[in-house]
């Protein structure tokens, strides 16, 4: 009982750190506290360090999505409908989601990373006493990148993927080019589109917010830094996938 009790308030204390780090960033950003050049430096660093493991695997999920669609419909006769299956698949759910789950991995870590050697070095304490917010100088960059580039990855993953279904769909299936592209654009509605490109945006608050808070709170010297690093990277997912299951529902609710 005294075990779940120290536990529980554990995580009511750090929630409510967390909390209020959250609101310290937001306030930077509503005073117009934004240093760009700075945030178009982490935009770099964030948006095309992560490019190429996300279009790797955004086609490979692309292919794998059309290949078992293959086999399954065929059976039926309607292997037309691959592109329907891969399209709105990946608009939906897997391109949204698989994206932030990477970008978490790739750039998260990283951000938790850096923030973490910076910590336990003091550096953060020097910026502190320099004068100079480290909210401001450090934090708010690093999640304004993450709110600007997660959108742009998540369309660039969704391409490549039905990029990768009408490769298989045309060469594999015998499906006419033409006619998979033009049954891929009536298959994805304009609810279809925003309702899973709406959550992107939620995602990466997420990501920004764990792993910057993570970061920022670093102890232990080099061990804590990997310890927090795991930690940043283990929270990102898990409440991705909640808020996932969360947002869906929401959606499917109000616009069907």
């Amino acid at each position: 009982m005294r075990l779940l009790l120290d536990l529980g308030w554990h995580w009511v204390a750090w929630s409510g750190r967390a909390v209020c780090f959250l609101w310290d960033v937001l306030a930077c950003v509503v005073r117009g506290r934004i240093r760009w050049a700075e945030t178009f430096r982490q935009i770099y660093e964030q948006g095309v360090h992560s490019v190429a493991i996300i279009v790797l695997t955004s086609f490979a999920s692309g292919v794998v999505l059309a290949l078992q669609g293959y086999m399954a419909m065929s059976r039926f006769g309607a292997k037309e409908y691959i592109s329907h299956l891969v399209g709105l698949s990946l608009v939906r759910e897997l391109g949204p989601v698989f994206t932030a789950l990477i970008f978490s991995g790739k750039a998260g870590a990283r951000i938790t990373a850096e923030l973490g050697a910076m910590s336990v070095n003091d550096q953060v304490l020097a910026t502190r006493a320099l004068g100079v917010d480290p909210i401001e100088y450090l934090i708010v960059p690093r999640m304004i990148a993450c709110f600007l580039v997660l959108p742009i990855l998540t369309i660039i993953a969704e391409f490549v993927g039905i990029t990768g279904g009408y490769g298989v769909g045309v060469l594999e299936a015998g499906i006419p080019g033409a006619f998979y592209i033009n049954q891929t654009i009536r298959a994805i509605g304009y609810v279809d589109f925003w309702g899973g490109f709406a959550k992107v945006f939620f995602f990466a608050i997420i990501i920004g917010w764990i792993c910057c808070y993570q970061g920022y709170s670093t102890s232990g010297g080099s061990l804590g830094v990997g310890k927090y690093t795991t930690k940043a990277v283990a929270f990102s997912y898990i409440f991705i996938i909640l808020s996932n299951t969360l947002l869906t529902k929401i959606i499917l609710t109000w616009w069907g």
